[in-house]
């Protein structure tokens, strides 16, 4: 009954954001870097923040430190889906929401140096998690997958987190996914709700890392992984600003260079990602890193044969939109 209750008063919330955001025009115009050709309601993954707030609330508030740095993270990421935020105001809150989660993973005692990498590290999570959130039901239906291995994790090999904090995150990211997995999508999960399950993801992988003393686990992160950085590696190739906006992904050129639907592309990360953790748990442990690294070097040699494939359509499409430009542009 108790998560009977959290779904139906989820559900309540994501349609009365659905109503706020109409009324505020708070919407997601197609550009010619998008992947998706209708104007649709932008921040449905509110949802995200509003699950854990649930178990917040629930369990006594548990978690604090990390309630704080998330409720950070969504307000300045919720303010940038409505109007756009400068890169340092956003930086600065961030910073200073991943200082509240490494209180809350006492890791401040470590020193600097492990500082200066969980930084470096969460940093590029989260806004790899950001780049990615681009099509139907690639966020909602990714993150489903990550969390239903930490969810076993945690109850069948070892006890890291509170389950209710997954299983209820887990109601709220399945709530979003009914309105926006689909081909035409009532909702986008906006800055708001990638980066808010970015960071929910991160705080519950961190608290495995450091229950286990095992880095390997980032291997439950690792399609994207792969797909983010070297997208980046190719665009510093091609001498471009990795911060503008693009269509490089190569889950972009499969949705709209191939045509293939963004629910089909969707479900083709959440089955790599799926059969990677699979194959994870079921690696003995003392090999983690040598399956880690293996598993880094099959997915870059498949983003690169499909770049090397199909990346010349992007570049036609390039072409083709720069010539109907109107002089001036």
């Amino acid at each position: 009954m108790y998560y009977l209750l959290i779904l139906v008063l989820l559900f309540l919330a994501e349609l009365f954001y659905f109503r706020l955001a109409d009324r505020l025009n708070i919407i997601d115009r197609p550009n010619e870097r998008s992947s998706h050709t209708h104007v649709t309601l932008r921040g449905g993954g509110i949802i995200f923040y509003f699950g854990a707030l649930a178990y917040f609330v629930a369990s006594g508030f548990e978690y604090p430190w990390f309630m704080g740095a998330l409720t950070l993270v969504a307000f300045i990421s919720f303010v940038d889906d409505v109007r756009s935020v400068k890169q340092g105001a956003r930086l600065l809150f961030h910073f200073m929401a991943m200082a509240l989660m490494f209180w809350q993973w006492d890791l401040l005692s470590l020193g600097w140096g492990w500082l200066i990498l969980a930084l470096v590290v969460c940093t590029g999570i989260i806004n790899a998690y950001n780049f990615m959130d681009g099509i139907n039901g690639i966020t909602g239906g990714y993150s489903l997958v990550v969390l239903a291995a930490l969810a076993y994790v945690n109850a069948r090999v070892v006890p890291f987190v509170e389950a209710d904090l997954i299983y209820t995150v887990t109601l709220a990211v399945g709530v979003f996914c009914f309105f926006n997995f689909r081909k035409k999508a009532r909702c986008f999960a906006g800055d708001v709700g990638s980066v808010g399950i970015a960071f929910i993801l991160l705080f519950l992988l961190g608290k495995l890392v450091i229950a286990t003393g095992d880095l390997s686990w980032i291997a439950l992160l690792a399609v994207y992984g792969v797909d983010s950085v070297l997208t980046i590696v190719h665009r510093l190739m091609l001498h471009e600003n990795i911060g503008q906006p693009h269509r490089k992904h190569l889950y972009q050129l499969m949705a709209n260079e191939l045509r293939i639907p963004h629910v089909v592309v969707s479900l083709v990360y959440m089955a790599a990602q799926g059969v990677v953790a699979v194959g994870y748990l079921i690696c003995p442990r003392e090999y983690g890193y040598v399956y880690l690294a293996g598993t880094l070097i099959v997915l870059s040699l498949v983003y690169v044969w499909f770049m090397r494939k199909y990346y010349p359509l992007h570049e036609t499409y390039i072409s083709l939109s720069s010539k109907k430009r109107p002089l001036g542009e």
